[in-house]
């Protein structure tokens, strides 16, 4: 079945076929039926193809820079040597004319340029596919960046992305390649990064988080924005003067002490993933500047990864048994954040994962560091039949980026060291309660106490009218069923029990002397149910003990 071609992209599709030819995709090429006209061969697998590729996404434009960005973190479907070309993916572009810039912002803010800024450098301080940053002064003299958005790049981006979401769709539907990676999931992934990236107003407000969680760090800064001049297409924030960390030469480094730099830095980032659920996902050392006074800024905060309560929890038992190189756990923990595949082979994951953690048990940020591990791991994993979560592909690069800023600061720096060595205080952190949370927790308990006599009774009512079915998957029905019928016989006599205990209260009058019949009667139903319930309690504990004994042995 051939993909129904829609005039209006009949060149982006060409470029596309092209792309995928050019690099050993020509079977998807086929399948759609546009391979008309081409001839190019797939390439080598050599790394000059790897950078060829990267080559040809710049060229066709700012979604496909985005998406090789995006690909540069999915291990599990590229070989290492495009992952590394990809990750070096330039987004820098000639930039548009200031006269655009003064429309835009006039447009943007209603305001003319010259009335919000006294002074503005026409010249950017840098230029990329979406948008270019100016440095300006505001009538009260405070130093700031205004970013603006590229012209006509919306559109551009949309009409992209619908040849783009068409393609996928039909390779999902009609290859194999297509069923088994998903490209429809992923390139709804890649969707919701772009349209973030594109409204200055989700990064004015992941600034002003971040400010927040960073805001007991004092070697960290985070430029504050001013949400009064920021549109969706015009953001303006505080100007912190800083070089990237990976202009800084040999001399600058010997200055600077990276050490302490280098950990809170890793501290912070630890916190935002395990304690917060929100962290900074594109922290390359391009988006890390060093000031003069000795501190590191985060700048171009447009992508923002959120991990759900339940997915953290999980992380900071994968972190746990990956810093004390505890592979079964590690697969226990990695299977339960990934979506097993028919195919998957547990067996092969596990004999993997027992490797990687071996190998890796001494390793140092100059060797191969918690990132790295983290991404291998999903590759492992893919190669397997396990798809792992997009959360933790996106954290795994996120960490690796990290691991590579804090190498350049400290090159004796030592991810599992730093680990081992802040997860005290971030458990402590996680369990922190809020009134928000126990005000839930109250209403929870509030809602079990009130619907639990009603289960009860619909649960008994079942049982009389023998409608009561119990389905159970295990290893050996005979012995659970033996321990469910103890189970019963204890819950009876509880039952007994607690209503001897009630008929002895209901008994007992008041009275002076305290000798009435009803009086001595419900002290001998009081007597016998605690001494039986003493008992049972006894009997219990000794059974329990018999059979951890019977295990060990």
């Amino acid at each position: 079945m051939k993909l129904r071609i829609d005039p209006a992209h009949a060149t982006r599709y060409r470029q596309i076929a092209l792309l995928l030819v050019r690099h050993g995709r020509g079977d998807l090429v086929k399948s759609a039926g546009i391979d008309s006209g081409l001839d190019e061969m797939g390439p080598d697998g050599d790394p000059a193809a790897a950078e060829r590729l990267a080559d040809d996404l710049e060229e066709m434009g700012p979604a496909f820079i985005k998406l090789g960005q995006l690909m540069s973190s999915r291990v599990d479907l590229l070989s290492p040597v495009y992952i590394e070309a990809l990750s070096r993916l330039q987004d820098d572009v000639a930039p548009f004319s200031f006269e655009e810039v003064r429309e835009i912002v006039a447009d943007e803010l209603q305001v003319r340029l010259s009335h919000l800024f006294p002074t503005f450098d026409p010249t950017p301080l840098a230029a990329a596919s979406l948008g270019q940053v100016h440095r300006a002064t505001m009538r009260d003299g405070r130093e700031v960046v205004v970013k603006v958005q590229r012209p006509g790049i919306r559109e551009q981006v949309r009409q992209d992305m619908e040849v783009l979401a068409e393609l996928a769709t039909f390779f999902d539907e009609h290859t194999e390649t297509g069923r088994r990676f998903g490209f429809v999931p992923l390139l709804e992934e890649f969707r919701k990064a772009l349209v973030d990236e594109l409204d200055y107003r989700r990064e004015a407000d992941n600034l002003a988080r971040m400010r927040e969680m960073v805001a007991g760090q004092d070697l960290i800064v985070v430029p504050e924005p001013y949400p009064d001049l920021t549109t969706g297409k015009v953001l303006t924030m505080e100007f912190v003067e800083g070089r990237k960390v990976t202009d800084l030469g040999p001399l600058a480094r010997l200055e600077l002490d990276g050490a302490p730099l280098a950990d809170q830095l890793f501290k912070t980032y630890l916190d935002q993933v395990l304690v917060e659920g929100v962290f900074h996902a594109d922290p390359h050392p391009g988006n890390v500047f060093v000031t003069r006074d000795g501190r590191l800024v985060l700048l171009d905060i447009g992508m923002i990864a959120r991990l759900a309560p339940a997915v953290r929890d999980k992380l900071v038992k994968l972190f746990l048994a990956l810093a004390d190189a505890r592979p079964d756990e590690v697969t226990r923990i990695a299977i339960t954040l990934g979506d097993a595949r028919p195919e998957f082979d547990e067996a092969a994951f596990e004999r993997a994962v027992a490797d990687l953690v071996g190998r890796t048990a001494d390793a140092s940020v100059s060797d191969l560091d918690i990132g790295a591990l983290v991404l291998q791991l999903t590759r492992t994993a893919g190669e397997t039949g396990l798809r792992m979560d997009p959360e933790l592909v996106m954290l795994g690069k996120t960490l690796l980026n990290l691991d590579q800023v804090a190498g350049t600061l400290d090159p004796d720096f030592q991810p599992r060291d730093a680990l081992q060595r802040h997860m005290a205080d971030l458990m402590r952190s996680s369990m922190r309660t809020t009134p928000a949370s126990v005000m839930a927790s109250m209403l929870e308990a509030k809602e079990f106490v009130e619907e639990l006599p009603g289960r009860v009774n619909r649960a008994f009512d079942a049982v009389g009218k023998g409608n009561f079915e119990l389905r159970i998957k295990a290893f050996d029905e005979d012995e659970f069923l033996h321990g469910l019928h103890k189970l019963a016989n204890v819950l009876s006599a509880a039952v007994v029990l607690a209503a001897m205990i009630l008929a002895s209260a209901l008994l007992a009058r008041p009275s002076s002397d305290g000798s009435s019949v009803e009086n001595r009667i419900a002290l001998v139903v009081f007597v016998v149910a605690v001494l039986v319930s003493l008992g049972m309690l006894a009997r219990i504990a000794l059974t329990t003990r018999k059979v951890r004994i019977q295990r060990r042995g």
